[in-house]
């Protein structure tokens, strides 16, 4: 059966050849484990996809039953289906790297030794007597985030990367949401990776697999530093052709990743999309795999598929609680030209409550002419279970649909009676009834937020070269501890996001202590600095407190 978009490599009747557990040499005289996926094409030259990561190669992922490609025995964790890529005239390789899977050596996930062992397997592999010479990356999550470090070491057979779903600022993204150790989620990954590696299958061949003391060392790293910049994305070295994936669902670790890839990379060829619903189910998607094959067939085979001639930006645009994927919308820049900042000022009408469902009060357009504050207790370090409250704020109910596409800012003044202050900043969407709007979270649960962003208050500081006005960069390279009572403003970043408020919907804003709704298992860790201190938020008069929303016009 032809694809849907005619321009693009269609399916043949190639026989599959699998190569198993592949040598490929590094420089430093390491071998790593890989296997090849390749059609048989005789004296054809193909392309080659590659990846590298953690998850062992040979570990049979199996999909659920409503993903578009089925089941079979060459499925991968986040990477590319041989079955479907093959046919097309590509060839793949999956590499299990150091220390993980069959590959021997030191356990070092995310590092800058693992882009070097990359460019040395791209450049292995291009040398291939069955390889055209031209390599891209595709892949999702730890399989998007290799791309960026080993793009950055411009391997000169790397023609084009797609990064699905990737964070890239290894210490922004992932590690320390503003300044706050992000731990649900990377203790989690390093103990069931761990788990695998050790308790499964492979302990037989590779008993000392997956030892890096990567939760130590991230720790230990608290503040940004080389430690981190050399295991990130380096936006000025990377120049190959870029399609930046992201994912409105993934507001805690990936998003960030692709849209300052599209901001701040020094590619002249760069696109941006960015879709809703799960981690994986986008990605294995018909119109997914279009999009993928348009942009390898361009620049892996020199193919006229259209693709660079479409605006660059190609944004599912959301409008709430649906399951379903939002309808498409290209535009010419991100953040979108077309953008009206608006401010959108807190006023504070009342004193803090203890009920979840309290606002103390509301967003409005007009800048509050008298100073108000209101203040609750910061909380201890978290226990399982518990949600402690801060304040929130509404929006009147919209009395149009109104759409907030981009990047966001909470500009806050602050004080604490302590040294530090946590703020935890969800914007949700509640509809008529009063009840929040539900979507689709990266593992298919329901998911209660529009979008999230965090600061501690002692890592306020600005990197002013790195700053734009509507996504404030934090330098995280040393602590303004606070004075008690004294008054100090901070810029959050909230996450990029998209959604049309309906009209008599409103716009939620909590900021909490702690984590709250819709936080899934990116839960973060609480330090002693301000346990059981009182946090003040002020607002009004010579200290507007505000949320800068990107709201954009119809065309």
């Amino acid at each position: 059966m032809a694809d849907k978009s005619t321009n693009v490599s269609q399916p043949r009747d190639y026989k599959l050849i699998v190569e198993k557990d592949v040598q490929i040499p590094l420089r430093d005289g390491t071998l790593l484990y890989g296997d090849v996926f390749r059609p048989d094409g005789g004296e054809e030259r193909f392309p080659v996809i590659m990846n590298i990561g953690p998850y062992m190669k040979d570990k049979l992922w199996v999909p659920p039953p409503d993903l578009e490609e089925k089941p079979n025995p060459y499925m991968n964790w986040e990477t590319v289906n041989p079955l479907w890529w093959c046919p097309r005239g590509y060839a793949l390789l999956r590499v299990d790297t150091r220390g993980s899977g069959k590959s021997p050596g030191k356990s070092d996930p995310s590092s800058y030794q693992e882009a070097l062992d990359a460019y040395d397997c791209i450049e292995w592999v291009a040398k291939r007597p069955w390889c055209n010479g031209n390599v891209g990356t595709c892949g999702i999550s730890y399989h998007a985030a290799f791309q960026w470090r080993v793009a950055g070491l411009q391997p000169p057979s790397l023609k084009a990367i797609m990064p699905w779903e990737g964070r890239a600022d290894q210490y922004r993204d992932q590690a320390y949401h503003g300044g706050i150790f992000a731990i649900g989620f990377i203790a989690r990954w390093a103990n069931n990776n761990t788990a695998l590696h050790l308790l499964g299958k492979p302990r037989a061949y590779n008993p000392d697999s997956f030892d890096n003391n990567l939760l130590w060392n991230y720790m230990r790293n608290s503040l940004d530093s080389e430690y981190w910049r050399k295991n990130s994305a380096r936006w000025d070295r990377i120049t190959v052709p870029v399609y930046s994936v992201g994912n409105w669902g993934g507001s805690s670790m990936h998003l960030r990743g692709n849209t300052e890839a599209y901001l701040c990379a020094a590619s002249q060829n760069k696109k941006l999309r960015i879709h809703s619903g799960t981690h994986y189910h986008p990605f294995h998607s018909e119109e997914g795999r279009i999009d993928q094959l348009r942009w390898f067939d361009h620049w892996l085979k020199g193919m006229a598929t259209g693709i660079m001639d479409e605006p660059p930006v190609k944004l599912e645009i959301r409008t709430g609680g649906s399951r379903k994927p939002y309808p498409v919308r290209f535009e010419d820049d991100w953040p979108i030209p077309r953008t009206q900042w608006t401010k959108f000022f807190l006023r504070i009408d009342r004193a803090g409550s203890e009920d979840p469902k309290a606002v103390e009060g509301e967003l409005t357009r007009t800048a509050p002419q008298k100073l108000e504050k209101v203040s609750y207790r910061q909380s201890a370090p978290s226990r399982p279970g518990t949600m402690p409250r801060g304040v929130s704020f509404e929006t009147p109910p919209m009395t149009e649909d109104t759409e907030v596409t981009g990047p966001i800012v909470l500009n806050l003044w602050v004080s604490s009676t302590g040294e530090d202050m946590d703020i935890f900043a969800t914007l949700r969407n509640i509809g008529p009834d009063g009840k929040d709007l539900y979507e689709v979270g990266q593992q298919d649960e329901p998911l209660q937020c529009v979008t999230k962003g965090w600061l501690r208050a002692s890592h306020r500081k600005l990197d002013p070269e790195k700053s734009f006005p509507y996504r404030p960069y934090h330098a995280h390279d040393e602590r303004w501890w606070l004075k008690p009572g004294e008054v100090v403003e901070c810029q959050v970043e909230i996450w990029p996001t998209s959604m049309v408020f309906r009209k008599g919907h409103k716009l939620r804003l909590d900021i909490s202590p702690a984590d709250g709704v819709g936080t899934q298992h990116f839960t973060h860790f609480h330090a002693d600095y301000n346990a059981g201190a009182e946090s003040t938020i002020h607002a009004g008069g010579d200290k507007q407190s505000y949320l800068l929303l990107p709201i954009i016009p119809p065309k």
